[in-house]
């Protein structure tokens, strides 16, 4: 029988990550992200839900998300479901806790504000192409958190866009 842990969300960063390191000197910050969820109930009243999940990232995205992120900040990830269980040392019972190891993710919004166009992407601690409007690179950290080199129209490589009219739209 096959198996899959997949885990992909879209939500907003609850506070600064920070970044902490172990003894062996790897990197490691836990992310909480909050998830919102607007529904309308039988009786046609708007309601929104906020889901909190915690997400473990390791390596050199745990650092670069401390380097780039901020609370109140829009991120995507991919992860694992990974589930911790403890004694409590006050109480002696066993105690366990559901979490997300974070395998990739992708800066959403601008620069300054929650909002925009997408940004650089990390998978498995290697950045892929940038997304958005501006451009990035692996050692900038993300193409929304990166200013375009001077004089670029977009997209971080030389060639600009091809410019569409309404004809140009297939649907």
């Amino acid at each position: 029988m096959a198996n899959l842990n997949k885990v992909m969300l879209i939500g907003n960063l609850t506070r600064d990550p920070e970044v902490r390191y172990t003894p062996k000197g790897t990197a490691v910050t836990d992310l909480g992200l909050a998830i919102n969820r607007n529904y309308s109930t039988d009786d046609g009243d708007k309601r929104e839900e906020t889901t909190f999940v915690d997400i473990t990232f390791w390596g050199r995205q745990a650092e670069t998300l401390g380097q780039y992120m901020k609370k109140g900040r829009p991120l995507y990830v991919e992860g694992r479901l990974q589930l911790d269980s403890w004694d409590d040392k006050n109480t002696g019972q066993k105690r366990s806790k559901l979490k997300v190891v974070g395998e990739n993710f992708q800066f959403l919004g601008g620069r300054d504000d929650n909002a925009g166009g997408g940004g650089g992407s990390y998978q498995g601690g290697q950045q892929a192409s940038g997304g958005g409007n501006q451009g990035g690179s692996a050692n900038e950290g993300g193409g929304g958190y990166e200013a375009p080199p001077s004089g670029a129209g977009g997209g971080g490589g030389s060639s600009a866009a091809p410019q569409m009219d309404d004809d140009d739209i297939p649907f």
